[in-house]
């Protein structure tokens, strides 16, 4: 894929890439936007390295993919109402959504991607690995395609919800907001999730969400979820990323998940996060 404006550096076979070029501090012209689209498309995630950015100007660049929105559970911080800290204390031993998961899917309209900026992380450890969806799906058999296509799963707020955040929202590192409603959400979307942009199809499942498939018993659901979370994950499938203060990151839930590594005990580690509005699952 060539580019004009901006370097594009593939990171893993599977998915992600480093984009160079591009001071997200400034506004970003429509030709620049559009090829910054295109290796989204192509990649999953972009990793933007070395940005001096605010909050609002964190929000503008999220705002190049769809609209922006909130995250439901956890309230923003105080220079943006559109941003969240995500914030791990030297005191922790869990971090903020530590497992394998595609953020928001309990929600009728989850959201289509999410922009993380780093300003504080440790030395080293704290890595965050991604998981490509397409070829989760693409490399499955015929006949199982066949049978998961027609599926639905529920997808939980509720679910894994201690080990994902509570903890952080509740002891003061995070500041919680409409917690009560964690309980609440649940939806039911495809399996086999059809990108809007790219026509392709993705396996659209979320281990620290997903409940059961729509009309089986979480029992009777839980080998084949097994078996399709080892599918997502599987190592083919993954990039790893090690970050540095003033990365951003931009990422397409709809087919791609991603896991925070929790290895490093003792540091501080501050992210904030915006959340790109999606549209309802097809």
């Amino acid at each position: 894929m060539n580019y004009d404006r901006i370097r594009v550096s593939p990171l893993a076979p599977a998915l992600g890439a480093e984009v160079a070029g591009v001071d997200l501090s400034q506004p970003v012209d429509d030709a620049a936007a559009d090829e910054i689209r295109r290796a989204f498309a192509d990649h999953l995630v972009l990793f933007f390295r070395g940005q001096e950015i605010t909050p609002a100007q964190q929000v503008a660049f999220a705002g190049l993919f769809g609209p922006v929105g909130t995250y439901p559970f956890a309230a923003p911080i105080a220079e943006h109402p559109q941003v969240i800290a995500i914030v791990k204390e030297p005191h922790q031993t869990t971090n903020f959504g530590g497992l394998w998961h595609t953020d928001t899917p309990y929600l009728e309209r989850p959201s289509l991607g999410s922009v993380l900026y780093a300003r504080e992380v440790p030395e080293y450890g704290g890595d965050t690995i991604w998981a490509n969806g397409y070829r989760a799906w693409e490399t499955l058999s015929q006949g199982l395609r066949v049978v998961l296509e027609p599926l639905r799963a529920v997808q939980s707020a509720a679910r894994n919800k201690a080990k994902l955040r509570a903890d952080h929202l509740k002891d003061g590192s995070m500041r919680g907001h409409n917690l009560e409603e964690m309980d609440l959400r649940q939806a039911e979307h495809p399996v086999a999730r059809t990108h809007p942009v790219t026509g392709r199809k993705a396996l659209y499942l979320s281990p620290a969400h997903t409940v059961n498939f729509v009309g089986w018993s979480e029992a009777e659901s839980a080998p084949l979820l097994d078996y399709l979370f080892g599918q997502i994950t599987a190592e083919e499938n993954t990039c790893r990323f090690r970050w540095t203060k003033g990365t951003v990151a931009v990422w397409d839930n709809r087919c791609s998940l991603h896991y925070p590594l929790n290895d490093y005990h003792g540091h501080r580690r501050e992210m904030h996060r915006v959340t790109i509005d999606g549209e309802r699952p097809a």
